[in-house]
Parts: structure tokens; C-alpha cells; sequence
């Protein structure tokens, strides 16, 4: 499970995405699937680059925030330690490893939407057992699918 963050035109936003994977080695790829449904994609529709956050498992309550939230109601920064990085990305300064990537393409997938990466600047956090999926499944989604 990671997060993904998303700046453009004033907004910003972020969303837990259980869709994202490395896509290519030679040149490095990776690519983030955000639903259609969610306020993460809207602002992500106009965005250059995506950050993507690791979490570790104790702080399971930014994965509650950023995917049991929406950003149509709640600006989930508030009270978030983070900062601004490359091409004005925001960055969670408690996750366990991050990257910014620019968007090279974008991809219909049905109800979601692949955005693949180019990474260009990343770093790392805190120390620990990483976020699972089951670690997420009692999460309520903030926009369900349907």
C-alpha cells in the first residue's frame, strides 16, 4: 500500500492506492492506478509529476487518513508534517520511503487510471515494518468504487 500525492492548479490532494507497481528497469518506470472516482485523480488530471509514499505500520493512521477521507470534503494536510519537492510535489515527511515522478503517460484502465512514472527525486524515512494490504482492509474507502 503507498500514497499517492498530487498538486495542480492551487489544489492539492492524496489517496491510499493498492494499485502500483514497477514497470520497467532500463529506464526506470513505475506506475500508480488511481480510481476515476476519487478528488486524487481530478487533481492528478492536471498534474506533471506524483509523489508515491511507503508507510510503515505504525503509522497506519496517515493510510486511514488518505484512504478513509476524501479530499471533496477534508483537506487532508492539515496537521500532516510535509514539505515541497521537485516540481512543487508534496512530500509526507513520515513515510518510510518516497519518490517523486514526472507523468510520462496515462492509461485507461476501466474505473482506474495508471499514471506511469518516471522517478526523479526520492528519499527515505522512518525505519520499520511496512504498510500491507491487510494492514489497510478495515479501512472504510472515502469514495467507494460504485
Amino acid at each position: 500500500m503507498c500514497v499517492v500525492t498530487a498538486v495542480a492548479d492551487g489544489e492539492r490532494a492524496g489517496c491510499l492506492v493498492g494499485f502500483a507497481s514497477q514497470c520497467s528497469l532500463r529506464p526506470p518506470r513505475f506506475t500508480v492506478w488511481l480510481s476515476k472516482v476519487n478528488h486524487t485523480y481530478r487533481v492528478a488530471r492536471a498534474a506533471h509529476c506524483l509523489a508515491v509514499h511507503l508507510l510503515t505500520r505504525d503509522r497506519r493512521d496517515l493510510a486511514e487518513l488518505f484512504g478513509g477521507e476524501t479530499g471533496d470534503d477534508v483537506d487532508k494536510f492539515v496537521g500532516v508534517d510535509w514539505s515541497e519537492e521537485y516540481g512543487g510535489a508534496i512530500v509526507l515527511r513520515d513515510a518510510a520511503a518516497w519518490f517523486v515522478g514526472t507523468i510520462l503517460h496515462r492509461t485507461d484502465g476501466g474505473d482506474h487510471v495508471g499514471f506511469v512514472l518516471e522517478p526523479v527525486q526520492w528519499g527515505e524515512g522512518r525505519d520499520g515494518p511496512l504498510l500491507r494490504l491487510s494492514d489497510a482492509l478495515p479501512i472504510d474507502a472515502g469514495h467507494p468504487v460504485e
